[in-house]
């Protein structure tokens, strides 16, 4: 009894109770979903999973499994912070996963989503035809590294080059980058987009996930992204300011059939009113639409 008065919720025993209580304090806390889940049932499970240390694909066996004390108590403080303190549930297990790839994080970078992801799988077909014949990508803005990592999976006989401003953000990507066994494929430059590269450096593919949101958006941003770093966020009045200085260097750096992939977000009216003269193929994927362009060098030339 003086258990239960301490604390109501240790009457919750199970798996099963413990993932029904976090859907219904989640749900009364009004938090915005959206790095890694977009609702309060499969926040909740992957919450209790990882508190447990159990598979997160693999919940049907251990619903009704009894929890220890000191579990449910592991579970409760995760559901807590993620309710009391707003962070993106990555934030609280350090670990993100993009496409099937595992990612560590934390409040350096910001969570890993980008639908870019998706594409690179694919190896960005049709576009690229031959993905063994790509020999050289770089990653702008490249944050925890991700969209790198998974584009040196994506393509095996490549070098991959990736920036980043933040040095914080560079500490994180080398992380990941170690822990998928990748040091000697993929390397990390501390600077502006393009400066910290070598001036001879060419690339038959750059991708970028830069700083888009604009000005009004930003200051509307639920709290979850505001615990994200601003400077990966926020892209000036229109959104378009990085854009703008990739799209400005890009040829130099892009080989003769080079292609320049970049995630701009919902700003497409403001990047078509920036760039009327620029006529970019808009590329779907199954959570993002007119949220990616592709642009060749030709195109940038002109």
């Amino acid at each position: 009894m003086t258990d239960l008065l301490s604390d109501p919720r240790n009457v919750l025993s199970t798996v099963r109770d413990l993932i029904r209580y976090g859907v219904s304090r989640l749900n009364a806390s009004g938090v915005h979903f959206g790095h890694g889940s977009d609702n309060a049932w499969d926040e909740a499970i992957y919450l209790v999973l990882h508190a447990l240390h159990l598979p997160p694909d693999q919940l049907d066996p251990f619903l009704d499994a009894r929890v220890l004390p000191d579990e449910r108590s592991s579970a409760l403080k995760l559901i807590d912070r993620r309710c009391d303190e707003r962070l993106p549930a990555p934030y609280l297990t350090h670990e993100a996963w993009l496409q099937g790839f595992h990612f560590y994080v934390d409040q350096r970078v910001i969570v890993p989503r980008s639908p870019i992801a998706e594409l690179l799988v694919r190896h960005v077909e049709p576009w690229i035809r031959q993905p063994e014949e790509v020999s050289s990508v770089l990653d702008l803005c490249t944050g925890s590294g991700c969209l790198a990592i998974i584009a040196a999976h994506a393509f095996p006989q490549a070098l991959v080059d990736a920036t980043d401003i933040s040095q914080d953000a560079l500490d994180v990507a080398a992380r990941n980058v170690a822990e998928h066994g990748l040091r000697e494929r993929v390397g990390l430059y501390h600077g502006s987009l393009f400066e910290p590269l070598p001036a001879d450096s060419r690339y038959d593919l750059i991708l970028s996930n830069p700083p888009y949101v604009n000005s009004e958006s930003m200051a509307t941003l639920p709290e979850e992204y505001r615990r994200e770093p601003e400077l990966a966020l926020a892209g000036g009045v229109d959104g378009m300011d990085v854009v703008t200085a990739i799209l400005g260097r890009a040829p130099e750096f892009l080989t003769d059939e080079g292609l320049l992939l970049i995630e701009i977000g919902h700003e497409r009216t403001h990047f078509e009113a920036a760039f009327p003269h620029l006529d970019p193929v808009w590329l779907d994927t199954a959570g993002a639409s007119d949220q990616i362009l592709l642009l060749t060098r030709e195109q940038l030339l002109s």
